[in-house]
């Protein structure tokens, strides 16, 4: 899967309708996020804000198993954007689950990796930026959406082979019952487990006719965004996913770019940048990032920026900001 740079999230207009059928206003959540009104009901919202989105949803409904089942279940078909209709209408699940996968990169901050293997299909989620995840509540309704797509693709009452999160998700009974399998919240991965021969089963949903006028137009857009992402930014990228603990350097990077790093540099030179450059840039948006977070101290923001020692985080950011980073959060 290719990597998405930008992280600034979309929030479709159907999320807000879907949180109307359950009696929440954005309003409820302007104020729950401590966030403007202005603010969430921009058609781009960053990170951060996404994240606080998804926690006031959370709080306002009080238990996470209790909102992931009410938001899956709930959502009116009338309502999925365009990349969900394909999903919907594709000839089978696992062709909705690759459209899935491959789409996800359009809509940032979580990514999907799919292995299919013996009998089963393993469906991991993953983050953009490693050292922030996100909300419970999010974990939950996306991997809650894969079975949900399924069972209302194929109108059968498919259930899961093994689930599992990293952290706690609520009244486990409650997911258990919607699952139908046990659900493991001490796991190191947040993954969905199917039977990989449901993976076979038809869409009732099918409509080749869509599918001729949704896929070339979502490939289109998937593509120009491909094309129109920088050395810079596809660079600026991998040093985020890849910052906590350790400082990235260019041979890693070319590498995984598949180039040398002699070219890499020239490419970054073209674009009037360089790798120090953006080293920089990097660890000092990240580090503005994690400080809006109030539950990480300074020293777990050090450390996920790349600074092994809190002093010289501290000097760095100084010179970034002119201020500590104590102060400056605070004045935020």
């Amino acid at each position: 899967m290719q990597p998405q740079p930008n992280d600034r999230i979309k929030v479709h207009p159907g999320f807000w309708a879907g949180l109307h059928q359950l009696g929440i206003g954005a309003d409820d959540i302007a104020r729950t996020a401590q966030l403007s009104l202005e603010t969430i009901n921009r058609p781009v919202v960053t990170q951060s804000q996404y994240f606080a989105i998804w926690q006031a949803y959370s709080d306002l409904i009080g238990d996470t198993a209790e909102g992931i089942i009410k938001l899956a279940t709930g959502y009116e078909i009338s309502k999925y954007p365009p990349p969900v209709l394909a999903m919907y209408h594709a000839r089978d699940y696992r062709d909705a689950l690759n459209r899935m996968v491959r789409y996800k990169q359009m809509c940032p901050p979580e990514s999907l990796q799919i292995t299919e293997a013996r009998e089963e299909c393993i469906i991991e989620l993953e983050w953009l930026y490693k050292g922030q995840p996100g909300p419970p509540l999010l974990v939950g309704i996306t991997l809650a959406f894969l079975i949900e797509l399924g069972r209302r693709g194929t109108v059968q009452p498919l259930i899961a082979k093994r689930v599992e999160f990293s952290q706690p998700m609520g009244d486990l009974s409650t997911l258990e019952a919607y699952f139908g399998c046990q659900v493991d919240t001490n796991s190191n991965h947040n993954r969905l487990t199917l039977e990989r021969k449901d993976l076979s089963l038809p869409f009732l949903s099918y409509n080749e006719e869509l599918l001729e006028i949704l896929t070339p137009a979502l490939d289109r857009s998937l593509d120009e965004q491909e094309s129109n992402r920088s050395v810079t930014e596809v660079v600026k990228w991998m040093m985020k996913r890849s910052l906590i603990g350790k400082r990235p350097d260019i041979q890693t990077v070319a590498k995984e770019l598949r180039m040398s790093d002699r070219t890499l540099q020239r490419r970054l030179t073209e674009e009037n940048t360089n790798f120090k450059q953006l080293l920089t840039e990097a660890r000092r948006e990240q580090a503005r990032e994690y400080l809006a977070d109030p539950s990480l101290d300074i020293k777990e923001v050090a450390f996920l920026v790349g600074y092994e020692d809190q002093n010289s985080f501290y000097r760095a950011f100084k010179t970034w900001e002119g201020d500590t980073p104590s102060n400056w959060r605070v004045r935020q």
